[in-house]
């Protein structure tokens, strides 16, 4: 299947019908506080388990693209940002919305998401393919340089400190490593228990960290709640001299949002926080950020939406997701018995151009949808969270049960969901866990073959340039942050 085959199976009346639903639930989930477009793909995982791979990743990114734009009607309306990429949207969208413009905020917002889209689609496209056709040289001492190199760069590059990133990817990596040897056939680090004979399944694991935790911490603020601006349609669809007026921040702040979706672990909040600053710094009236600027809304929405694009390309390039929502994709992935990275281009193509076709025509869709839709969008934020966080609770039980039919599973989800809690408690990121725990047992199985190839030795580890070259990128990332914060220790002390 080509891309342009792809194109025409997508606007097929099930796969389209798929994709509308997708990037309308997921708009629909964006727009509500305390749910994310993470969330919502992880309680989708259980049911994608009956389809074929191919309509499975048709809905996620579907979800996921609807969900990364939802969070701009909450965050102009209600101050309060759906989702984490929105937080600096709520810094002008909201004023802008209080001066009586809120459809103006929205149509700006959604304006910036489709060119973010775009500019993201363009280079996920261009970039990839030569990405993964250099990968797929790499031999198994590359590839555990490469994914040791991940976990280093996406726990330096996590909020909060770099130790808080590293302890939670190797937690993640320790927690993958009960069950069944996958070279010798033994059972290990099952502490007796016959539920861990397969170890730790992805599904419930993944429904507890980002579902169940979320829930339990917004649960505490159930009844809390906040002033909202009723929106209206003036202003919604903007004129073609605003995208002229507002065109090179619109592309600057894509770019920057690209560039900061391909480094793994970042995500969509760091690149709207980039280009907002960096849009400020360069605006002719710096003044205006914080009381309704256009330009500020523009940068940050711009920025969230083309991250989408730039964290899909080391996932299907290499196989290392970008941030949560990629994790969550690599674990439908993985139920669907398929392996993201450089092969996958040659064993399953149709599942690479699926991704990059729907990844626009989403956003198309999610232009459309938004445009039409805001005034009934705008009225699901207010429905009460004591209703719906039950219902949500519900369908993750069903959803971690029904995949093996195994009460132990529900039980290890709940598990999770107080792991995730108490991490985010700690400060503790959650994305190096999941990026920890999936990657686990493919750089364990490329050791393993390595030092099959070379009786046991470790030194092609360093004597090969590629995987020297790679292990240098890592004690680089390790020592950096390392460096960083002891410079910033002995200033303030100073």
């Amino acid at each position: 299947m080509t891309l342009l085959d792809a194109f025409q199976h997508l606007i097929e009346p099930a796969p389209f019908l798929l994709m509308m639903i997708g990037v309308t639930v997921g708009i629909a989930v964006g727009v509500m506080p305390g749910i994310t477009a993470g969330m919502l793909m992880a309680l989708t995982l259980p049911f994608t388990y009956a389809m074929a791979p191919v309509d499975a990743i048709i809905l996620l990114i579907s979800m996921f693209v609807g969900g990364v734009s939802g969070g701009l009607v909450t965050a102009t309306l209600m101050r309060i940002p759906g989702e984490p990429s929105a937080i600096m949207t709520t810094l002008d969208g909201y004023p802008l919305a209080k001066k009586g413009f809120p459809g103006r905020a929205l149509g700006l917002g959604n304006a910036a998401s489709i060119v973010g889209g775009i500019v993201g689609w363009i280079a996920l496209v261009m970039l990839t393919r030569p990405i993964a056709d250099f990968a797929v040289q790499l031999g198994p001492w590359e590839n555990f340089s490469l994914v040791l190199t991940a976990l280093v760069l996406v726990s330096s590059l996590s909020r909060g400190s770099f130790l808080k990133g590293m302890i939670s990817a190797l937690l993640g990596v320790l927690l993958a490593l009960p069950g069944v040897d996958q070279t010798s056939g033994l059972v290990r680090l099952t502490f007796g228990f016959d539920a861990m004979t397969n170890g730790f399944q992805l599904l419930p694991v993944v429904i507890g960290l980002f579902a169940m935790s979320q829930l339990v911490a917004d649960t505490m603020h159930v009844n809390q709640g906040t002033d909202h601006i009723r929106a209206n349609m003036k202003g919604v669809l903007i004129a073609l001299k605003d995208y002229t007026t507002h065109g090179w921040n619109m592309l600057r702040s894509s770019l920057i949002g690209l560039w900061i979706g391909i480094h793994p672990g970042v995500g969509a909040t760091v690149s709207s926080i980039v280009a907002y600053t960096v849009a400020k710094n360069m605006s002719k009236t710096p003044e205006e950020f914080g009381k309704g600027s256009e330009e500020a809304i523009v940068a940050a929405e711009s920025a969230n939406n083309a991250t989408t694009g730039g964290t899909l390309i080391p996932l299907l390039a290499l196989g290392i997701p970008g941030g949560i929502a990629d994790a969550i994709l690599l674990a439908a992935l993985v139920m669907h018995n398929l392996r993201p990275g450089p092969l996958l281009f040659t064993t399953n193509p149709e599942i690479v151009n699926t991704i990059m076709a729907t990844h626009l025509v989403a956003h198309l869709a999610m232009f459309a949808t938004m445009t039409l839709g805001t005034l009934v969008f705008a009225r699901l934020m207010l429905i009460p969270r004591a209703i719906l966080f039950p219902l949500i609770i519900v369908f993750c039980a069903i959803g971690a049960f029904a995949m093996d039919g195994q009460i132990s599973d529900v039980w290890i989800m709940l598990l999770f969901g107080l792991v995730g809690l108490a991490m985010e408690i700690a400060r503790f990121p959650l994305a190096p866990f999941v990026i920890g725990f999936v990657l686990a047992p493919l750089a364990e199985g490329k050791l393993r073959s390595a030092l099959m190839i070379s009786d046991g030795s470790l030194w092609p580890l360093v004597t090969r340039p590629i995987s020297l070259l790679l292990l240098l990128v890592s004690v680089a990332c390790f020592v950096w942050p390392i460096w960083r914060e002891w410079r910033q220790r002995r200033r303030s002390t100073a």
